[in-house]
């Protein structure tokens, strides 16, 4: 048996005395990686959003098919 395993099997117990599994929170870690979360998704919000303001899309015209009539109102006639 190692040291580390040694002083795990002391340890855990006198842990196990004091540490109240009903009340486990996250704790400033869980805070700080949410808040790095979430600081990311707003970052790339606002990226997309200014690269999807300088889109210029103009669909392009359908070819027409030759000997199709130039409109749909001639089709019903």
């Amino acid at each position: 048996m190692s040291a580390t395993q040694a002083a795990l099997t002391q340890l855990l117990p006198l842990a196990g005395d004091t540490f109240d599994k009903n009340k486990v929170t996250p704790g400033l870690l869980g805070f700080i990686v949410f808040a790095a979360l979430a600081l990311g998704v707003w970052a790339l919000m606002k990226s997309m959003n200014r690269h999807m303001g300088r889109v210029n899309f103009q669909e392009a015209p359908e070819p027409e098919a030759a000997g199709s009539p130039s409109s749909p109102s001639d089709r019903a006639s």
